[in-house]
């Protein structure tokens, strides 16, 4: 269908001269005007293009108009067709019918009754064209709406495609950059675990060739002073190897804490003693601590660990003397990134020769030192870190060449008032050993070698020894009527039970019995055990720390039944 072929006109008037005279006419007044002379004919023009339709209604008398009808049915939404239809002056009932039924057929329709005058007929076909013309005009509108759509249609495919491939090639470089991070992430953490490894193989290998050595030379000496000099020194390096364990465990954050409400300046208060036998005599402590301060809830012990291990940090800072500060305040609401709340800022200052911005940023890691070989393990700042973690506070640390170093513990307020009473890392009344019948235990240990040795430090404690191999063993040895009158246990032990379930099944069967347990690294069983209202002794423990358990696990034997009696 062409432009052209828009604005043509069709006339359909096969009777007489009507159909010529009437293109004639319009032919005059510049319309492009066709005859047709069937109306087949006519059906097939339509199908080429046509502005108006201009037709005598005679022309379809007994025609099949079938074709017709279908065409103007058909016609897309946009279009409607306009006829002229020439009429006569029949009235006749039957002529009025099909006359009607031929407009509903066509339409949109227009009755020019017969004679007219050529303007009419002239005026009506420029009408009908003109409406025709804006019919065309939507139908270009609609065509240029499609083509719109298509075309955004074909731009939307297509930036479907390149998006698409862009979250292809992006989700294979995040893929690539995950790979890469998880790659760096293991290597520092064998880098971590390496440094990790040869420090504590560094520091025990020194600690076991005291040890070795000092049981080697302990039988090639008569000299009574001698042995006790060697026996000295391996005790040292048992309790050097004792604190080096508790360190990485605080580090690691698995050292089990018993957290209460502690007033700070009473308990570091206490501490002047120890500072000053553990500082040169030109290294002085001062303590600034307002009376208005909060209590804090930690570990008293571990705050006085964490305290001396920052005072001898600093003391190492200052060669030539100095002055360390130990500073308190209330810090009311504290928001920072990693906390927030009321917390107690503890600082340590020192005027020592301070910290390049390279080696603050490392003194938390574990084996870091700046200290000469065998001056310092490495392991002091990151025993701080991990307490202050392990208390729900942070740590932050202020250095500069030259100007000294501030360390600061936000440590969390209490919401208790702190106890009068104070336990401080220096015990002057530690109970002794003891000889004489004390009663009979049971011992339940795997280790060969450790119950030799365990035996033998209860017997010193005038206690009887029975030793079963592992929780079954024991259970049966309880079983068989035996008289035992504590049991000590170890938690970790082979034969799929071990020393928190004996402990269960124990007060299952005997819930007078008194129970004692013991680990290398207590872990989730300090919890177990807790719930289980069991005591842990951790090792390694001296015999006056053995006894002084033994103690406190029979009194609350005791007060059980008490109380269930």
């Amino acid at each position: 269908m062409s432009a052209d072929r828009d604005q043509h006109l069709l006339v359909f008037a096969p009777i007489g001269r009507d159909g010529p005279a009437s293109a004639e006419l319009l032919r005059n007044a510049r319309i492009d005007a066709q005859v047709c002379t069937s109306l087949a004919e006519l059906v097939s023009e339509l199908n080429a293009g046509v502005g108006a339709v201009v037709v005598a209604e005679e022309g379809f008398f007994a025609q099949d108009t079938g074709p017709l009808t279908k065409w103007v049915e058909r016609q897309p939404a946009w279009s409607d067709l306009p006829f002229i239809v020439l009429t006569s002056h029949r009235e006749q009932p039957a002529v009025v019918a099909w006359r009607r039924n031929l407009l509903r057929a066509l339409r949109n329709v227009s009755l020019l009754e017969r004679p007219i005058r050529p303007i009419t007929l002239t005026s009506a076909v420029q009408s009908a064209m003109r409406a025709r013309r804006r019919q065309y005009e939507i139908r270009a509108l609609i065509q240029a709406r499609e083509q719109a759509a298509q075309e955004l249609e074909r731009l939307v495919v297509e930036r479907t495609r390149a998006l698409a491939e862009s979250n292809e090639h992006l989700r294979i470089e995040m893929a690539e950059r995950a790979r890469v991070e998880e790659t760096l992430r293991q290597a520092q953490k064998i880098e971590a675990i390496g440094r990790l490894t040869g420090g504590v193989a560094h520091d025990f290998n020194n600690l076991l060739m005291v040890i070795s050595g000092g049981l080697d030379m302990l039988d090639r000496q008569a000299d009574p002073e001698r042995r006790r000099r060697l026996m000295d020194g391996m005790i040292q390096a048992a309790q050097r190897g004792a604190s080096l364990t508790r360190q990485l465990l605080a580090f690691s954050r698995r050292q089990e804490l018993t957290p209460e409400p502690v007033d700070i300046a009473r308990q570091i208060g206490g501490m002047r003693e120890l500072l000053d036998r553990s500082l040169r005599g030109d290294v002085h402590v001062q303590f600034d601590f307002p009376d208005t301060l909060w209590p804090v809830e930690v570990d008293p012990g571990e705050l006085e660990l964490v305290v001396l291990n920052l005072a001898v940090n600093a003391r190492d800072a200052m060669p030539s003397g100095g002055t360390i500060m130990v500073r308190a305040e209330n810090l009311s609401n504290w928001k920072d990134d990693e906390i927030a709340g009321d917390y107690v800022r503890l600082s340590v200052i020192d005027t020592g020769t301070g910290m390049t911005d390279e080696v603050r940023l490392r003194v938390f890691e574990p084996f870091f030192t700046t200290k000469d070989v065998g001056k310092g393990s490495g392991l002091g700042l990151a025993q701080v870190y991990g307490f202050v973690k392990q208390s729900r506070g942070t740590v932050s640390i202020e250095s500069e060449l030259g100007r000294g170093t501030t360390i600061a513990l936000y440590l969390p307020r209490s919401a208790h008032a702190a106890s009068r009473h104070q336990q401080h890392l220096v015990d002057l009344h530690r109970p002794r050993p003891r000889h004489g019948d004390e009663g009979r235990v049971l011992l339940v240990e795997d280790d060969e070698e450790v119950a030799t040795l365990v035996s033998e430090m209860l017997r010193q404690l005038g206690f009887e020894v029975t030793r079963a191999a592992s929780a079954a063993a024991a259970l049966g040895a309880l079983a068989d009527g035996r008289a035992v009158d504590l049991v000590f246990s170890d938690v970790m032990m082979p034969g799929g039970m071990n020393g928190v379930e004996l402990a269960r099944e124990i007060q299952r069967r005997r819930g007078d019995m008194p129970i004692l347990l013991t680990s290398g690294y207590s872990g989730a069983a300090v919890h177990a055990a807790r719930e289980a209202g069991v005591r842990i002794l951790p090792k390694p423990y001296r015999i006056d720390e053995l006894a002084a358990a033994i103690d406190a696990a029979k009194a609350e034997g005791e007060w059980s039944r008490a109380r269930s009696s």
